[in-house]
C-alpha cells in the first residue's frame, strides 16, 4: 500500500522542522586565532572574541567575515581602534566601532549595535571587545530582542560565549524587557 502525505502535512512538517532549528541554542565552538583572544564561533553568522590586533584582521577576513564590530572603547590600554580600523581597510572588511563602557551601560549603545548586527552587509560579522563579556552581553540582548529567546536560553549561549558580568547580564535582560520588538 502506497501513503501519500498531503502537500500542507509536507509543507508543515518541514515548516517545524526549520523552526525548530532556528530555536535551538547554536553551538559554541573555541577556536585559536593568531592576534585574537577568546575566539568563540557560533554556527550563525556570528563570532565573538576579546582583545584583537590589526594583525589578526586579514585572517578573519579569509575566514570569511564582512564586519568586525570593535566594542573596546578607544582610551583602553591595548585598543588599537585606528590601527584596527586601517587594517580592515586594507583587507576589504567593514569596520565599525561600537564604543560600550562596561561600567556605565548606555542603551543607545545596544540600539546601535542592534542595527549594525542586524544590516546584511555586515554579516557575517566578527564581534569582539577586551575579554569577550561585552559582545557575549549584546549577542544576549540580541537572542532576546530580535530572535525572540527567553532570558534564560539568551543567557545560556552568552556564557558559552563569555558573558561572567553579572551586571552587564542583567543591563541586557532589563534592555530586552523595555526593548520589546
Amino acid at each position: 500500500m502506497r501513503l501519500h502525505a498531503s502537500p500542507l502535512v509536507a509543507v508543515l512538517f518541514l515548516a517545524a522542522v526549520f523552526t525548530s532549528r532556528q530555536t535551538a541554542a547554536q553551538q559554541v565552538t573555541k577556536q585559536a586565532v593568531p592576534g585574537v583572544t577568546n575566539f568563540a564561533r557560533l554556527e550563525t553568522t556570528i563570532a565573538c572574541g576579546g582583545a584583537t590586533t590589526p594583525e589578526a584582521v586579514p585572517e578573519l577576513k579569509k575566514m570569511g567575515f564582512a564586519s568586525i564590530v570593535n566594542m573596546r572603547l578607544a582610551n583602553e590600554a591595548g585598543a588599537n581602534v585606528e590601527g584596527e580600523a586601517a587594517a580592515a581597510k586594507t583587507a576589504g572588511i567593514n569596520f565599525i566601532h561600537i564604543p560600550f563602557n562596561s561600567a556605565t551601560p548606555d542603551p543607545a549603545v545596544a540600539d546601535h549595535f542592534l542595527q549594525v548586527i542586524t544590516a546584511p552587509e555586515n554579516n557575517p560579522a566578527y564581534i569582539h571587545c577586551a575579554s569577550g563579556n561585552r559582545v557575549s552581553a549584546m549577542w544576549m540582548i540580541k537572542r532576546m530582542v530580535i530572535d525572540h529567546w527567553d532570558a534564560d536560553k539568551a543567557y545560556t549561549e552568552a556564557n558559552a560565549l563569555g558573558l561572567t558580568n553579572p551586571a552587564l547580564k542583567q543591563f541586557a535582560v532589563d534592555y530586552a524587557q523595555t526593548h520589546k520588538r
